[in-house]
């Protein structure tokens, strides 16, 4: 039996993970404007890796974003899909705490240190969240964290200011891409994750799931998408006197 985790905030990855959180397969696209045509195509793949097929899944993972509107949306209706048509659970996870949870474990984070996650958010910002770790290793193996401040969506100049004026207590790590975009505002640790690993992200909704938390998968957006519906036309009333 395994679980299925999906993530469409940054790049599109796909994994398998057993009931364990043990990590069956996985794979990832580089594509940011084309979620859509990749994500069908690397699930499959990953089921075929795994020897499983549809059937065997008896859960959904996935990235809520923060992320831009068109390619998050990708990746949720694709997972609420697939869990309405089998019959199991959906489960949501910000895209932002799976990367702190895995800076944890990356960077061998201690209890009291924190970490910050940028993502690319375009139009020059990017999406943040602040946490502190709790614990390196938790239930189910997985690092436990809070969330301090986030998550949101700001020039990395106003994210940088922000930390200033509420220096971390510990040390204080930034990881992601939207970080190295900005290195003279956000300097990035070098060994940290740029993109969600949808291994992780899984194992996280599993932890929460048995800690008998909600795992909503309403999107996190943070921002109207770029294209909207326009405004009704307005009527304006004649003005003066017919000829």
């Amino acid at each position: 039996m395994a679980v299925l985790a999906l993530d469409t905030s940054a790049a599109v990855a796909v994994a398998l993970v057993d009931d364990d959180g043990a990590r069956l397969a996985a794979r990832s696209a580089d594509e940011r404007r084309r979620h859509a045509e990749s994500l069908a195509p690397l699930v499959d793949a990953v089921l075929a890796d795994a020897g499983l097929t549809r059937t065997d899944l008896t859960a959904v993972a996935v990235g809520t974003g923060p992320a831009p509107f068109t390619g998050l949306r990708v990746g949720l209706v694709t997972a609420r899909t697939l869990a309405l048509a089998l019959g199991i659970d959906v489960l949501g996870v910000p895209s932002v705490d799976a990367m702190a949870v895995q800076a944890v474990a990356d960077l061998g984070l201690t209890p009291g240190e924190e970490v910050l996650v940028a993502t690319d958010a375009r139009r020059k910002e990017v999406y943040w969240a602040h946490y502190r770790v709790v614990a390196h290793e938790g239930p189910h193996a997985v690092p436990v964290v809070e969330t301090l401040a986030g998550p949101g969506v700001d020039k990395a100049a106003d994210v940088a200011a922000r930390l200033a004026d509420a220096p971390a207590d510990g040390r204080l790590v930034v990881v992601g891409e939207g970080a190295t975009l900005y290195p003279e505002h956000l300097p990035a640790d070098e060994d940290g994750p740029l993109v969600p690993d949808a291994a992780v992200l899984a194992r996280v909704a599993l932890a929460r799931r048995a800690a008998g938390e909600d795992l909503p998968t309403e999107p996190l957006y943070l921002r109207r998408p770029d294209v909207q519906e326009p405004a009704p036309a307005r009527l304006v009333p004649a003005t003066g006197s017919p000829a």
